[in-house]
């Protein structure tokens, strides 16, 4: 038996799986005035020093070994003399990788990475031609035993500091042209920071939309492509890996509370055809380890508070990583997102989850405060809450929505992920809200306007009704035995129903 298992040993190394990730560290400068560094990364000032790179390279360290990836794309690295650094300190803790490689922009702050248990075969830069200090992507070929799989890392332009769609386009335009002069069957990964949605075309900012509504990401791409289509993809279109997970756990970063989807791991039909190697069917992942997360939920990014560095968490981004392997892709249980249906809202109630995206059409905003609003779509129909995800809509304006995501919270049927498909305009929503009178009939999620009573233990009285009354913010509940005109109240529910108060505009205390 053990002579048996001895022969079959090298048979089980060789069909493990290879994980490929991408991890975005945050600034991982080193200690050596080069001339090109941020201003909060200049040696000798904001408590940037020999110290502080190594407390940062230590917590870079600790992700990557724990994500214990083969293969890792990583960016926002100043320079080849940090990689050594890093490449040293993996080693040293028991977690390393042999061959590495690193672009060599000059004049760019920051520069694209890869770290590889595996040989390079050769890498190149590819020029992105808008800006003298843009960064390069980089490509690698990465010999797999038999194999050879062509690596692109990508830290595509930002969205903050006029980063403008175009911008984007740019380093779009310039993979695919590299792509196009591939063999029809050379297998590759697109990776990186892309600053882009997996569904980019939805999620365009009217602010940087210089492109009329064209995206990188989703249009030059071309990912808007689903999961069994790619098998019979064309050539340079593109599936992106985010499809995989259910709508809610699409993120790596949050901003201002924002989940979005930057870091990507994008295929061709290439990892799908059963040759070479392939991706592994729903291997994608978010790597969540407890420690980056500070106790509030917030990912515990890299700590600079007023102009000093405080050697504190790791970065704002989260690795993502997939497996692929020289078995044949498996198809099954894949997601058609762009099976659509169109539905009401009456409908949401009666389903607990979404299988696919739905449209509402003619869908009308009737209360809105900050990025949660009450929705309509005829004045006697249901209304539902858009929890976290109306931050793009105006209240009084009709839209056409997109929804792929929806909860119920303690009896609270809620929206919580939507896109705008096209905004139709003002309308009066008087039709759409109602009055105290009927009260004991109406359902949850209506807005009531118009209401006057007497507030006390947390407790609306308005004649012979006693009405639950939530304050969103404590410091707004009044005192006990306070007359109050409510102008607006969404009629929520926590274990009963109870009108809810938003914002100090919604309400007054009178004499």
């Amino acid at each position: 038996m053990h002579y048996l298992l001895l022969l079959l040993l090298p048979l089980i190394v060789l069909s493990k799986p290879y994980k490929i990730a991408t991890y975005n560290v945050e600034n991982l400068f080193d200690a050596f005035f080069q001339g090109s560094e941020y201003e909060e990364y200049i040696p000798g000032r904001h408590n940037w020093n020999s110290r502080m790179v190594e407390i940062k390279l230590s917590r870079t360290a600790e992700v990557i070994c724990d994500l214990d990836a083969d293969i890792i794309a990583l960016q926002e690295i100043e320079n080849r003399r940090i990689v050594n650094q890093l490449i040293t300190l993996l080693k040293k803790v028991g977690c390393a990788y042999n061959y590495s490689a690193v672009t060599s922009k000059k004049g760019a702050p920051i520069q694209v990475a890869l770290l590889s248990r595996y040989p390079l075969k050769k890498q190149k830069d590819i020029v992105v031609n808008y800006s003298p200090k843009v960064r390069n992507i980089l490509e690698v070929d990465v010999k797999l035993g038999h194999n050879s799989v062509k690596l692109f890392v990508n830290h595509w332009k930002s969205k903050a500091y006029k980063g403008y769609e175009s911008k984007r386009i740019a380093y779009a335009k310039a993979l695919q042209a590299r792509i196009a002069k591939l063999s029809f069957d050379k297998e590759y990964v697109l990776l990186g920071d892309f600053n882009s949605d997996y569904n980019a075309y939805l999620t365009l900012d009217e602010k940087l939309n210089d492109t009329g509504g064209k995206t990188a990401f989703s249009d030059i791409l071309k990912t808007r492509i689903e999961e069994y289509e790619m098998p019979r993809a064309k050539p340079q279109w593109h599936y992106t890996l985010w499809k995989e997970l259910e709508p809610t756990e699409r993120w790596s970063q949050k901003f201002f509370g924002k989940k979005s989807t930057p870091d990507q791991i994008v295929l061709p039909r290439q990892m799908f055809d059963g040759k070479g190697i392939d991706y592994v069917n729903n291997s994608f992942g978010v790597f969540k380890a407890k420690y980056l997360f500070t106790k509030r939920g917030y990912i515990n990014r890299w700590r600079y508070k007023k102009g000093k560095h405080m050697a504190k968490g790791y970065s704002d981004h989260l690795p993502v990583y997939a497996y692929f392997d020289t078995k044949p892709y498996r198809k099954g249980g894949d997601r058609t997102e762009d099976s659509r249906k169109t539905r009401t809202i009456e409908f949401l109630y009666h389903v607990e989850s979404l299988q696919g995206k739905i449209e509402l059409k003619d869908v009308v905003v009737i209360l809105k405060r900050g990025v949660h609003a009450i929705v309509k779509q005829h004045p006697y129909g249901r209304g539902i809450m858009l929890y976290g995800c109306a931050s793009k809509l105006k209240e009084g304006y009709r839209y056409d929505l997109l929804v792929d995501a929806i909860k119920s919270y303690r009896g609270l049927k809620e929206i919580t992920s939507v896109y705008t498909l096209k905004q139709k305009g003002k309308i009066d929503t008087s039709p759409y809200l109602k009055d105290i009178s009927g009260l004991d009939r109406l359902e949850q999620n209506e807005v009531i306007r118009n209401i006057k009573g007497i507030y006390k233990n947390r407790h609306l009285y308005v004649g012979e009704l006693k009405i639950p009354l939530y304050f969103k913010k404590k410091k707004l509940m009044p005192k006990n035995g306070s007359k109050l005109k409510i102008d607006y109240a969404h009629l929520g529910y926590y274990k009963r129903l109870q009108l809810v108060i938003y914002s100090k505009k919604d309400f007054r205390i009178m004499e």
